[in-house]
């Protein structure tokens, strides 16, 4: 994440870090984690559903 200098005007001055590097991979991490365990959990889902409807009251 990069944030602009206070005292200049659009596109001038150079940019500033605002977070560090291993903090940005860190959450990246996480949301990539977290995106995979989400997949996981709605692939479950749809399976169990499937095979309910599948069997024979």
């Amino acid at each position: 994440m990069i944030r602009s200098l206070r005292g200049a005007v659009g596109f001038q001055a150079r940019p500033a870090p605002v977070a560090s590097n291993r903090l940005t991979h860190a959450v990246a991490a996480s949301l990539a984690v977290g995106c995979l365990s989400l997949c996981v959990v709605l692939t479950l889902a749809v399976l169990s559903i499937r095979s309910a409807s599948a069997m024979p009251f």
